[in-house]
């Protein structure tokens, strides 16, 4: 095992020129070679990575919302990390091999592009993804909603979930209907007087705006992540505004505070 360990090793040492098959393998190599030598990634198991591979598929999509070339393939290689960790570890447990996971994700994919791959006819994006949903039914889940992952972000995941339904004919037919119910959901919102009710009639609200964004061709998760990160941005020109003064936030009164904001937003549109 040693001197197996070790050829791994040199091989992954090694700076010679790869193609893709040899640079992914001396990837997989690397992770091997971590489990077996590193205290760290020895100690690791599937439920001990899974918050970090969350945080590295966020930092991929802050990557490519700044278009930073140089950040997105580090990124891609940190999200590649975890993915061959998972893959390591379950081939040490004898569950399955890289080579499976590849064959069944082709095995998927082939099946459910008969348009592709078959002499199913499709001929626009709604036809794909309504014939997506019913090829994924016949492989054996029980409800449309089955695989909606429980990890995701509830905005994200109420999006998926609109979506699925709307899939099968489950929708408004319009968005001035979705708005109609978007006044009523406010409407209930300011009538409820209890903190349960209002957290329902919130939680309901949220789930309308969510449907609403769909109308309009808008993700929500999206449209969340640039709309704070353009809060963040205006604000930390406010502190600089401020720091730049030398006068303490306590000293600014709400009006100063309302004239920095929107010096702030003509700046940073």
């Amino acid at each position: 095992m040693t001197n197996s360990i070790e050829s791994l090793k040199a091989s992954i040492i090694n700076p010679q020129r790869r193609d893709l098959s040899e640079s992914f393998l001396r990837a997989v190599n690397l992770v091997r070679v971590l489990r077996s030598e590193c205290p760290w990634d020895r100690k690791q198991t599937r439920k001990s990575l899974a918050h970090l591979l969350l945080e590295e598929s966020y930092e991929l999509v802050h990557a490519i919302d700044e278009g930073d070339e140089s950040e997105l393939k580090k990124e891609l290689g940190d999200l590649f990390l975890h993915i061959c960790f998972q893959a390591v570890l379950a081939e040490e447990s004898g569950s399955f091999g890289f080579d499976e996971v590849f064959n069944t994700l082709c095995e998927k994919l082939i099946s459910r592009h008969p348009h592709v791959f078959g002499e199913t006819v499709a001929e626009t994006e709604q036809a794909v993804l309504k014939n997506w949903e019913t090829l994924k039914m016949k492989e054996g889940r029980k409800s449309l909603l089955d695989g909606v992952p429980k990890a995701m972000s509830e905005l994200l995941r109420a999006y998926r979930v609109q979506k699925k339904v709307a899939g099968v004919g489950f929708d408004w037919k319009t968005g001035d209907e979705v708005l109609d119910k978007l006044a009523e959901e406010i409407a209930e919102l300011n009538d409820a007087s209890t903190k349960e009710e209002r957290e329902d009639e919130f939680g309901d609200l949220l789930f309308t705006i969510v449907n609403y964004s769909r109308f309009i061709g808008v993700n929500p998760e999206d449209s969340l992540r640039k709309a704070t990160g353009k809060f963040m941005s205006r604000f930390a020109a406010m502190e600089r505004e401020v720091q730049a003064s030398g006068r303490p936030w306590q000293e600014y009164s709400p009006e100063d505070l309302d004239v920095l904001w929107n010096k702030a937003k003509s700046d940073h549109r």
